[in-house]
C-alpha cells in the first residue's frame, strides 16, 4: 500500500534524526566523563576510545527504545497537525490501521534492542571492567602522568616523574615520597626502570640519586647517596578476572544461577525489548494533537511516561533483588498494565465520536446547557 510505504519512509527518516541527536548527546557526556577520569589517573589514556565505545554499547538499547517511541509519536502528531488524519478518517480508515506499518518499522528495532540487552551489553560491561581492572593492576609508576603527583594504590606513597618513555618502563627525574610507621622517606633519582624479581614482584630500580629518611617536625634526617636503589612497586598479582556481577554475566550464565541478583538483572534485560514494543504502540493513540495547538505537550507527556515506565521497571528489579517479589511475578504485571493503557487509549480515540463516549456525552451536555441559556434569554 502506498500509504504504508510512505509512512515507513517517514518513520525511518525521523528515526535517523532522533537517533543521531540522542547518540551524539550520549557520546558527548561519556567523552567528558571518561576524559575526566583519564586526567585524574583513574583510567589509562590509551583506553579512552575503547571505554567510550563500551559505554555507548551499554546505553544503546535505551537510545533505541527512545528513538522508536519518539519517532512514531512525532510522525503521528505531524499527521494530526497537517490534517492528514482528517482525510484518513474521512476515507473510512481506522487508527488501528497504523499498527501494521508502525510494527514493520518497529520490529527490527525491538529485535536489535533484545540482542543488545541479552548479548552485547553484558559483554560491554565485562570488557569495560577488565580494562579498568587491568589498569588498576598495573604497577604504580606506570599509572603516573608526567609532571603530575600521583598517589599509589596503597595510599602510603606518592610518585612524581618528569618524563615517561613510550612503553612506560623507564622514567626520568623520579621523586618518591613514602610514609611508613610515622617515618618519611624521600627518594630522588635521575632515572628509573621497572624490574621483576624471581617471585614476580615488580621493583622501581633508580640510578644515581639520594634518599632522605626522618620523622616530620624533627631535624635528625639521614641523607644517603646511592648508585642504584630499588623500591617495591607491586607484588605478584592475580590475573584480571573482570566484573563478575550480575550485569556482566552472559544470559546463559545468568539463567543457570537464578539467585536474587541474577533474577533482578534478568527482569531488566527482558523488560527492555518489551518496553520498546509497547511504547511504540502507545505512541499511536498518544500522538493525537489539535491542529491549532502545539506539539510540545505530547512530547513532554511521552517523555514523562517513558521515565515513569523505566523507573517502575527498576522498582520491580529492586524488589526481586531484595527478595520481596519472585521472578515469575515481577516481569509481566507492569507490561500488562502498559498494554491495558494502550488498549484504553486506542478505544478512546476510536470511539471518541460515539454518542455514548464520555467526550461526546460531555460535548452534548455543554451544547444542551448553551441551548437552555439561549432559550431563557
Amino acid at each position: 500500500m502506498i500509504f504504508q510505504r510512505a509512512l515507513r519512509r517517514e518513520l525511518v527518516s525521523t528515526a535517523g534524526a532522533v537517533f543521531t541527536t540522542l547518540f551524539t548527546i550520549t557520546i558527548t557526556v561519556m567523552l567528558i566523563k571518561i576524559l575526566g577520569q583519564a586526567a585524574g589517573g583513574r583510567v589509562a589514556s590509551q583506553d579512552v576510545i575503547a571505554l567510550i565505545g563500551f559505554a555507548a554499547l551499554r546505553y544503546l538499547s535505551v537510545i533505541l527504545i527512545l528513538t522508536g517511541f519518539i519517532s512514531v509519536l512525532v510522525v503521528v502528531t505531524r499527521s494530526y497537525q497537517d490534517s492528514e488524519m482528517v482525510v484518513w478518517f474521512a476515507s473510512g480508515m481506522s487508527l488501528t490501521r497504523w499498527v501494521v506499518p508502525v510494527m514493520s518499522f518497529g520490529v527490527p528495532i525491538v529485535i536489535l534492542t533484545a540482542l543488545l540487552s541479552f548479548v552485547v551489553t553484558p559483554w560491554a560491561n565485562r570488557q569495560s571492567a577488565e580494562f579498568r581492572e587491568r589498569f588498576e593492576k598495573r604497577e604504580d609508576i606506570a599509572k603516573v602522568s608526567p609532571g603530575k603527583f600521583q598517589e599509589s594504590s596503597s595510599a602510603d606513597r606518592i610518585f612524581f616523574v618528569e618524563g615517561v618513555n613510550g612503553d612506560a618502563a623507564k622514567v626520568r627525574n623520579v621523586f618518591v615520597n613514602t610514609i611508613q610507621d610515622g617515618r618519611t622517606s624521600v627518594v630522588v633519582a635521575k632515572e628509573g626502570t621497572i624490574g621483576i624479581d624471581e617471585r614476580g614482584d615488580k621493583f622501581l630500580l633508580m640510578d644515581k640519586g639520594r634518599r632522605y629518611d626522618g620523622v616530620a617536625n624533627q631535624s635528625d634526617f639521614r641523607v644517603i647517596e646511592f648508585e642504584r636503589y630499588g623500591v617495591l612497586v607491586s607484588r605478584q598479582s592475580k590475573a584480571v578476572v573482570g566484573d563478575m556481577s550480575a550485569r556482566s554475566l552472559s544470559t546463559p550464565a545468568l539463567l543457570a544461577d537464578l539467585n536474587n541478583f541474577n533474577s533482578g538483572e534478568f527482569v531488566w534485560r527482558l523488560s527492555l525489548p518489551i518496553m520498546g514494543l509497547l511504547l511504540m504502540l502507545l505512541a499511536i493513540p498518544l500522538g493525537f494533537a489539535n491542529p491549532r495547538g502545539g506539539r510540545s505537550a505530547n512530547l513532554l507527556i511521552a517523555l514523562l511516561l517513558f521515565i515513569i515506565y523505566s523507573n517502575m521497571v527498576s522498582v520491580f528489579q529492586a524488589a526481586v533483588v531484595q527478595k520481596r517479589l519472585p521472578l515469575d511475578m515481577a516481569w509481566w504485571p507492569l507490561h500488562l498494565l502498559a498494554a491495558v493503557l494502550i488498549a484504553f487509549l486506542f478505544s478512546w480515540r476510536l470511539f471518541v465520536n460515539h454518542p455514548y463516549h464520555p467526550a461526546s456525552m460531555w460535548a452534548t451536555f455543554k451544547r444542551a446547557c448553551s441551548f437552555k441559556k439561549a432559550v431563557a434569554r
